[in-house]
């Protein structure tokens, strides 16, 4: 059996980060970990060939090649999902889908032969089965939550590493929280459920061997979920760092309360964790209630960023504006709260109605439910209605990404943040891009010389080479990074 793997396009947004990579001379951010996963969970003896198509194109010939295709999707992937699916079944090969879009949008279904709704570990074996028996179903949908320890390490032979800026790797799905707006919860449940420390070793011992050095990205919607768990894993991921001599870095997700843990931070320091994104959503204690986020209302959310960054992990961010509490100024308190957070990677968006939240349930009771959502929540498009004016909520937001990724205010974030988390390097080994001369010259040409606001970033660079100097490969990184953010909310706001 000859099964094809298609990871659809991820359309351009800040968080495709395509115009910083483009200077790194890398493709896409990250591999498609849940195609990789799936292909180490079909029989050894079947061929499988993966494309990506954010790094190559998809060629007919790599269809007409397959007995099968199989793909995933996020819903801000579905409109290439779509025509994937369209495409393989016009040369008439059987088509399966899985993927969160798949999972909470069962009204929008690809028209594909065979969908999979939820974690895979328990349900694929079963279709693997029924195929073999000539009775596959056109639905397969997991009873309960999966156990994570016979999931297989991923099949990292299917990639070009060199293509992407990180490697991935998953932990634990699901969350303790009950956010009004999250769909993870949903897909994963509120009890997260993790790896054997055995089988993340297994994973990175594979990165390792393939050759990779630098950056891991821990994709955990929650990484501290089940924070008895990971004070196991981290001594471990500890020793096995030392005894490897430190390969990576790693960066993942967390939520706020990873601030009263100073031992749990003091570990992660130590293994090599360099950032963590936070859902930090809003300092209006009114919408943070109002949307279930009770775990950010416990503690001062700038001395809980100011206490995770003085252990020298960056803090990425993650705000939103559209709540129904919101006050008239709350695109004002957003501006200065993200610039007192020295956050340089403030990643702003209106609210969404994700397909079978509680909000989208709550939305559609109200009879304020519009329509689907796109998945792009910096699109500036509402699929519901919300309780501030459209217009006037739409011209804010369009006014707070403006500001906060204008180069002034952006470079001085990123040096506020580096005077408390910048410690020491927190780049990522020599794969970084700045130990490539030729991304350094296509950085240095682009920000430095095209570009209309070349003077802000020659005064950032002075800065930056003069105070922090052990953090110079990853102060152009984020230098970088602002250049896209700032081409992405000249296209969204024009």
């Amino acid at each position: 059996m000859k099964i094809l793997l298609v990871y659809p396009v991820f359309p351009d947004t800040y968080w495709s980060f395509r115009h910083a990579l483009k200077i790194e001379g890398r493709r896409a951010p990250f591999p498609p970990l849940c195609l990789l996963t799936v292909a180490g969970m079909l029989p050894a003896t079947w061929e499988r060939k993966l494309v990506d198509m954010n790094v190559e194109e998809l060629r007919p010939e790599d269809i007409e090649w397959a007995d099968m295709v199989f793909v995933s999707a996020m819903i801000v992937q579905k409109e290439s999902l779509e025509e994937v699916v369209d495409l393989a079944r016009s040369m008439g090969k059987r088509v399966v889908a899985g993927g969160p879009f798949v999972s909470t949008s069962s009204d929008k279904l690809p028209a594909a032969d065979h969908i999979f709704i939820g974690e895979a570990e328990q349900t694929l074996p079963e279709f693997l089965h029924d195929l073999e028996l000539g009775i596959a179903r056109k639905f397969y949908k997991a009873d309960e939550r999966p156990s994570l320890e016979n999931t297989p390490v991923p099949d990292f032979s299917l990639i070009d590493m060199r293509h992407y800026a990180a490697m991935s790797i998953q932990y634990s799905r699901g969350c303790p929280f009950n956010c009004e707006f999250c769909d993870i919860i949903e897909i994963y449940g509120r009890v997260p459920h993790t790896k054997s420390n055995e089988q993340l070793l297994a994973e990175l011992d594979a990165i390792k061997e393939a050759g990779w050095r630098g950056m891991v990205f821990i994709v955990d919607d929650n990484f501290i979920g089940n924070k008895k768990n990971v004070r196991l894993l981290l001594p471990a991921l500890l020793e096995w760092s030392k005894k490897n001599g430190f390969p990576f870095k790693f960066i993942t997700e967390a939520s706020v309360n990873l601030a009263e843990d100073d031992a749990l931070l003091q570990l992660m320091q130590d293994v090599g964790f360099t950032r963590v994104f936070l859902g930090i959503e809003t300092p209006v204690e009114e919408s943070l209630k109002l949307t279930k986020k009770g775990q950010n209302t416990k503690r001062n959310l700038l001395d809980s960023i100011k206490k995770i960054q003085s252990y020298g992990l960056e803090v990425m961010g993650g705000f939103i504006v559209g709540f129904d509490n919101d006050p008239d100024d709350i695109f004002d308190l957003q501006m200065n709260f993200i610039r007192e957070s020295g956050i340089p990677l403030a990643m702003v968006g209106l609210l969404s109605a994700l397909p079978d939240t509680q909000l989208w349930r709550r939305l559609s009771k109200e009879g304020r439910l519009l329509d689907e959502t796109s998945g792009n929540n910096t699109d500036c498009s509402l699929n519901f209605i919300p309780k501030m004016d459209k217009d006037k909520l739409v011209a804010g937001y369009k006014k707070v990404l403006r500001n906060i990724y204008s180069p002034k205010e952006y470079y001085t974030r990123v040096l506020t943040g580096l005077s408390r988390s910048g410690k020491g390097e927190t780049g990522i080994g020599r794969r970084h891009f700045t130990h490539d001369l030729r991304a350094f010259v296509r950085l240095i040409v682009t920000l430095g010389i095209r570009d209309d606001a070349r003077i802000h970033f020659w005064q950032y660079f002075y800065r930056l080479v003069r105070f922090y100097p052990r953090n110079f490969a990853h102060g152009l990184t984020l230098a970088a990074m602002g250049y896209h953010f700032r081409l992405i909310t000249e296209k969204y706001t024009a």
